[in-house]
């Protein structure tokens, strides 16, 4: 049966949320205060770039299945379910700040008036469903239900997760509860991945766990391969011969220059807060978070050394802004921490990025940095090119090309996308 569903907050959890929902038939009433930007959904302006999520949006708005408001008792009288998308940035403690996820709940709770279900789908710190519930009971509402139901959403594949997840974790202890979202969410598991109930603070922790220990991986293997380069081994092989195992898997063992994005980093470092809060020391996390950090300068240095120190006025190419490929999103991007070093040695920076180049500008303007219309263009006269990350138009570019536009054939391949033996029968 169809639902009747308020998503609160049009980031990028809650514009995949309420879309995917929309798409199995649900009525879905979006909530944002950037009016604005409210304006411009209603016109089928999908305001993040993620594939394959703007025809989904399109159909939905068009099918009369997905509207916008700015209005949040509009969608709390709508609504039987209501869903948590807020930010919960860090702190500068390091811990998730939970003021928007709590002040919109003391919002809604002074507006409803019969059963509804409230369910968080932001990363939060263990308690917080708790927390909600007690604005609720104090403020005579006790009848609303509150659920922890995380994402598990990877950027640039978002659609697909949402639509075939793994799985679906569900944090409640109520009954009622657990069928309606039962129902809800039987669309999305027809092929068997099932739907795990649990209580809402190890659904709460579950997210961070599951982040933490990816970013583990990631690290785990950045160790690898600069130990790799010490003793003659490759990398890649490694990965191929570990990935292989199937206890280890296959999947984010890829060396580079370190892990960014909106999650990890963040989950990471809450995870880590949440540990101490709790008087326990955490040490694998605090070495995930150390190696994580040196693995975005090690490349700086192994250019600095290239150069003998001295990148006065040499022109360096970058290809790739987004902290992963198919994503515009540009938080926590090494490439931000490589090209200000860059900066800092007065190199001169010519940019390419498919999608992350308008939001890069929000933080290095056209003074500072010269974007490119196409990968080729940024070549023009580089001392170097740097890869910073790893879209599949960077995988197999015309290397006769790139050797005449290139003022000196120097590649700094900060993703592996390259084989070494190779590019060496290149040269």
């Amino acid at each position: 049966m169809s639902k009747k569903i308020a998503v609160i907050g049009t980031g990028y959890v809650g514009l995949v949320t309420g879309t995917c929902l929309a798409e199995t038939g649900n009525r879905v009433l979006c909530v944002d205060i950037d009016a604005d930007k409210v304006e411009k959904m209603k016109q089928g302006i999908v305001p993040i770039y993620e594939p394959h999520l703007d025809n989904l949006f399109q159909r939905n708005i068009k099918a009369g299945r997905l509207n916008f408001t700015t209005e949040l008792k509009k969608a709390v009288d709508f609504a039987e379910l209501i869903f948590l998308a807020l930010p919960t940035p860090p702190g500068e403690d390091g811990s998730a700040d939970l003021s928007y996820v709590l002040n919109v709940s003391s919002q809604i709770a002074d507006m409803v008036n019969d059963y509804k279900i409230v369910i968080t789908k932001s990363t939060v710190p263990v308690g917080t469903a708790d927390k909600i519930k007690k604005i609720f009971i104090e403020k005579n509402k006790p009848f609303v239900d509150v659920v922890s139901n995380p994402e598990f959403l990877r950027e640039g594949f978002a659609v697909d997760d949402f639509m075939k997840p793994d799985r679906i974790v569900i944090g409640t202890q109520s009954e009622k509860a657990k069928k309606i979202l039962t129902e809800l969410y039987k669309p999305f598991v027809r092929q068997g991945n099932p739907i795990i109930f649990m209580d809402e603070k190890s659904s709460e922790l579950t997210k961070y766990a599951a982040n933490a220990f990816l970013a583990l991986k990631i690290s785990f293997m950045n160790e690898i391969a600069n130990l790799c380069e010490k003793t003659g081994a490759d990398v890649d092989m490694i990965r191929l011969g570990i990935g292989s195992d199937e206890r280890i898997g296959k999947r984010f063992l890829f060396a580079g220059i370190g892990y960014g994005g909106s999650c990890f980093p963040k989950d990471v470092l809450a995870l880590y807060h949440i540990a101490s809060e709790h008087n326990y020391d955490f040490k694998i996390l605090n070495a995930v978070m150390q190696v994580n950090k040196i693995q975005k300068s090690i490349l700086v240095q192994k250019i600095k050394k290239f150069f003998n120190n001295d990148l006065n006025n040499k022109k360096i190419a970058v290809w790739g802004l987004s902290f992963k490929p198919d994503t515009d999103d540009i938080r926590e991007a090494p490439a931000i921490d490589i090209i200000r070093a860059l900066l800092d040695m007065n190199a001169r920076i010519s940019a390419y990025d498919p999608e992350a180049m308008n939001n890069f500008k929000k933080i290095f303007d056209e003074t500072l940095i010269q974007y490119a219309q196409d990968p080729y263009a940024a070549l023009e006269n580089a001392d170097a090119l740097v890869i910073c990350t790893e879209w599949q138009i960077f995988r197999s570019p015309d290397f006769d090309k790139m050797k005449t536009l290139m003022k000196s054939k120097n590649i700094f391949d900060g993703r592996n996308i390259y084989d070494l033996h190779q590019m060496q029968e290149l040269e």
